[in-house]
């Protein structure tokens, strides 16, 4: 579980340096409202269930042995490190069982102790990062651990393996899985109100991690209940995962822009490359569009490289959610970006070219008192008709593109240079 990456924004007058020193003032009202608002709530809950929690030993050292196991789990994985942006763990697989057998105040605790080593020994974030993800954690899990002692009078009755014992427990982890992923992504869309909300909720992979998730807590759970040695047992299997895990997402954040969560160059000139072979295989119609933010540079002089990163943050979303799942969108460098069109014909291209002109220009990246707003520059290529291969498609693109800007930007144009004529046929040439 990880919380919502921003941008901090810079500031033409002292706010910047509160800023700089306190990003969390650098975001947008309601984001910063949002934020503190659960914070204070998560507090709140801390001191209510503190004041009516009765401590027990034996209560006292499974939290302390499931943290422990929490614990071996982020130190196992630290050489891993972690990607940027929002990235997963099963660190679920030890605030789960908190929760199901638990007092719901530590359920409060568990993702406070857990988050502060991740920022310690993994890499360090911005803080109020970590403090948002600590309490949407801690909410999510204190609403689960009073909902299944709610229907579960024993939590202890979860180890003699009945059927609605468990039956709660999948509920609760359920409810905590929901709530928690809410949370993060109202954060993450008041972060950027203009991104779909498909691109901050479940996919398929995400959803099939929730599901790993919640299977190891319970048994995790069950485990802890038969015997709290057995959690011995249960630790290297989580640790593999969870390796497994990060490794395949070091992998996916060497395929992506670390800025704007694109392909880069690479990993887009080699998707394109198996397109255009499947493309000539089937003899299907493919073009290629690329596409420059229009006086982009007077932007990181007028504002600074940290507003310049929103706005390119803000286009590549804004064209993500205009193309079709198929379509093949990276960054190429600095404010150019390539799309490669599968299936597209001439006139489909240029509907899609001018269809993200236009949404562009209507997107505003809001700036203190101001909002800034961009055009773009596209130029447009078709296989067969402009190029055989991605190198002269590229080259034909990059003169429509060039052409485009010579015509005063803002604009969608084709290669000047027109397909070459066909060869009549012998029974032609000799009549």
């Amino acid at each position: 579980m990880a919380a919502t990456s921003h941008a901090s924004i810079k500031s033409g007058d002292g706010v910047s340096s509160l800023a700089g020193r306190w990003p969390l003032l650098g975001q947008r009202r309601p984001l910063v409202v949002y934020l503190c608002a659960i914070v204070a709530l998560d507090l709140a809950a801390i001191m209510v269930f503190a004041v009516n929690t009765a401590f027990r030993w034996h209560e006292l050292a499974m939290f302390g042995a499931l943290m422990a196991c929490g614990a071996v789990c982020i130190e196992a994985t630290r050489r891993l490190g972690m990607p940027a942006g929002v990235s997963r763990d099963l660190l679920s697989a030890w605030w789960l069982p908190v929760a199901l057998l638990l007092p719901p105040l530590y359920a409060l605790f568990a993702p406070i102790v857990l988050q502060v080593l991740l920022q310690v020994r993994v890499r360090a974030t911005v803080l109020y990062r970590r403090v948002f993800s600590s309490a949407a954690i801690g909410l999510a899990g204190c609403t689960a651990s009073v909902t299944f002692h709610w229907f579960v009078e024993d939590p202890w009755a979860l180890s003699r393996g009945s059927g609605p014992p468990i039956f709660y427990a999948v509920v609760a982890a359920v409810l905590f899985t929901l709530l928690n992923t809410a949370l993060i992504a109202i954060a993450a869309h008041m972060a950027d109100p203009d991104g779909a909300w498909r691109e901050v909720l479940w996919d398929r992979e995400s959803l099939l991690l929730d599901i790993v998730e919640l299977c190891l807590g319970i048994t995790v759970s069950i485990g802890c209940g038969l015997n709290l040695a057995l959690l011995i047992l249960a630790l290297p299997p989580v640790v593999l995962l969870q390796r497994s895990l990060l490794h395949a997402q070091l992998q996916a954040a060497a395929r992506t822009d670390a800025k704007t969560g694109l392909l880069n160059a690479a990993a887009w000139q080699r998707e394109a490359d198996t397109e255009i072979v499947r493309a000539r295989r089937t003899g299907d119609t493919l073009a290629l569009l690329i596409i420059d933010i229009d006086h982009f540079k007077r932007v990181n002089d007028a504002y600074g490289h940290l507003v310049g990163d929103q706005v390119l943050v803000g286009v590549a979303s804004t064209m993500r959610g205009q193309l079709r799942d198929y379509d093949v969108l990276g960054r190429f460098g600095g404010e150019e970006f390539v799309v490669l069109l599968p299936g597209a014909d001439m006139r489909e291209a240029r509907q899609v070219a001018e269809r993200l002109r236009i949404r562009i220009s209507h997107m505003a990246i809001p700036v203190d008192d101001t909002l800034i707003r961009v055009t773009i520059s596209a130029g447009v290529a078709l296989m067969s008709v402009h190029g055989d291969d991605l190198i002269d498609l590229l080259a034909a693109a990059d003169l429509a593109l060039y052409r485009a800007k010579e015509l005063g930007r803002d604009r969608v144009c084709l290669p000047a240079v027109q397909p070459p004529p066909q060869r009549p046929l012998a029974s032609d040439a000799d009549s």
